[in-house]
């Protein structure tokens, strides 16, 4: 029997108290838990009080304003899948406005705003379609880019693709040459912005007591799914073992892209078990996950990590790319949540639903920074996978 150490003794109490099974894939040992109480008959609440109160210190909220932020965020995303298929193809993206708690809906022809709106989203009329755009960034996806151009997407808000150049190699040779190509193909849809730092990965060297390790590299548990989970692919290759947090053989990477994709699958071994659960290190709540619906831009999004645990903040952009020191990786989704290194393929979350993994950024968690993470969906379809939800 593998000993357990009692703080992950007393988290693993506490989850079959309150009925929500065994403790999390990285604080498993090999002895199997009971099963898991009968859920309550009364509604589930949207987020746990740990998330609430991340939301509150990252977004300025209360506990009663972070509740109804979810609440409509949610009600967004439902309105998100509508407005796409009613706008058909003069839909030119969409986005979530804190300020009025409804959805914004880009439409490149006035003929389609009064159905739009007849779902529930607020409208603006733009010039390109989505369509348009995501060609246009597809064109850029062929093209080498230099360490100085940190990514690139498309912003549904000023309706263009937007590439972002680190300030200080904002006129190097190769990032003008890299931006004059990207307007010569689509003059019309490129704008540039600027970011302090290059983004990097997060993963990180070993520190005892963290959640797994592949050779002497430290990253996180993204998400449990049937046979194991998920997490970064630049945290180990296809093959790699994998150790859990007490040092003892948990698994192996079944599947891994980096750079092109950041993501993985690890496949845990017998002993190990998985839960919709996502870890809160003792100090607060852990959060059930129950499911892995789309959170539009603009929306709240909290992320935990093994080395900085919950932190919170909005979602800023989708379907960017990345351009790493190691290559390029498309679709990811940037955030304004800060991470640092061994946060690398921890859980993003919205709410009670799976966004994705946690890629890399930059900054850090006490002067701040952003984070791209790579959507949880892409990854299940990809290795044909399932969310353990609650």
């Amino acid at each position: 029997m593998k000993h357990t150490t009692p703080l992950r003794a007393a988290i693993a109490a506490l989850l079959l108290t309150v009925g929500l099974g065994a403790a999390h894939t990285g604080v498993a040992s090999a002895v199997p838990l009971p099963e898991p109480a009968a859920a309550s008959s009364a509604a589930a609440p949207s987020a746990s009080a740990g998330l609430l109160d991340a939301m509150r210190q990252d977004l300025g909220l209360t506990a009663s304003q972070a509740e109804e932020r979810l609440s409509a965020e949610k009600a967004a995303a439902a309105v998100e899948k509508a407005a796409r298929h009613a706008a058909g193809g003069a839909y030119g993206g969409s986005w979530y406005e804190p300020s009025t708690g409804r959805l914004v809906v880009a439409v490149t022809d006035r003929a389609e705003e009064s159905e739009v709106r007849a779902l529930g989203a607020d409208t603006r009329l733009v010039r390109h379609s989505a369509a348009a755009l995501d060609r246009a960034k597809a064109r850029l996806d062929t093209l080498p880019a230099p360490t100085g151009v940190a990514g690139w997407h498309v912003d549904p808000r000023t309706n263009s693709v937007v590439v972002t150049v680190v300030r200080t190699e904002r006129e190097a040779p190769a990032v003008r040459a890299f931006v004059d190509r990207a307007r010569a193909d689509a003059p019309a849809t490129v704008t540039v912005t600027e970011t302090a730092q290059a983004p990097r990965t997060y993963a990180a060297g070993t520190v005892g007591g963290d959640p797994y390790y592949t050779g002497n590299v430290r990253c996180s548990i993204g998400f449990s799914v049937y046979g194991g989970f998920v997490t970064a692919g630049h945290c180990g290759q296809a093959g790699a073992a994998v150790r859990g947090w007490d040092g003892s053989a948990m698994g192996t990477f079944e599947g891994s892209s980096f750079p092109g994709n950041d993501y993985a699958y690890v496949g845990i071994h017998s002993g190990w078990w998985t839960v919709p659960v996502v870890l809160g290190w003792g100090t607060i709540p852990d959060q059930l996950v129950r499911g892995s619906a789309e959170a539009p831009v603009g929306a709240s999004i909290c992320r935990s990590g093994s080395t900085t645990h919950w932190h919170c903040g909005t979602v800023l952009a989708k379907n960017e790319t990345v351009n790493y020191s190691q290559g390029a990786v498309h679709q990811m989704t940037k955030t304004s949540v800060c991470a640092e290194g061994g946060d690398s393929g921890g859980s993003f979350l919205s709410g009670d639903q799976a966004q994705g993994v946690t890629s890399g950024g930059w900054g850090n968690c006490s002067s701040g920074g952003q984070t791209w993470f790579q959507p949880i969906n892409e990854i299940l379809g990809r290795y044909g996978l399932t969310l353990h939800t609650a």
